[in-house]
């Protein structure tokens, strides 16, 4: 398998675990049950961690400026961002 389609599937669920992270803020806000926070926090910051290492390692390959790396960076701290990149940078090189 390659390094692009792992970061591809490493986008998603970087992205799928942020939102589901949202939903289980929100819930611990009207609930008060903060059981969903605690368990999704560490899986999404692990996958975070795994987006931006493997968004750098990958950055040589393909050439990526500084715009375009600043854009796939965002794209994780941004609500939908990775789908966003996914969609636009990563799934053109596939």
């Amino acid at each position: 398998m390659s390094t692009l389609k792992i970061f591809r599937i490493i986008a998603f669920l970087e992205g799928v675990s942020y939102l589901l992270l949202m939903c289980a803020s929100v819930y611990k806000r009207t609930h008060g049950d903060d059981s969903f926070v605690r368990l999704l926090g560490m899986p999404h910051g692990l996958l975070f961690v795994a987006y931006v290492a493997l968004a750098i390692f990958l950055q040589s390959t393909y050439k990526w400026d500084f715009k375009t790396m600043a854009i796939i960076i965002a794209g994780s701290l941004i609500p939908f961002g990775t789908f966003y990149v996914d969609h636009k940078y990563l799934k053109p090189l596939a």
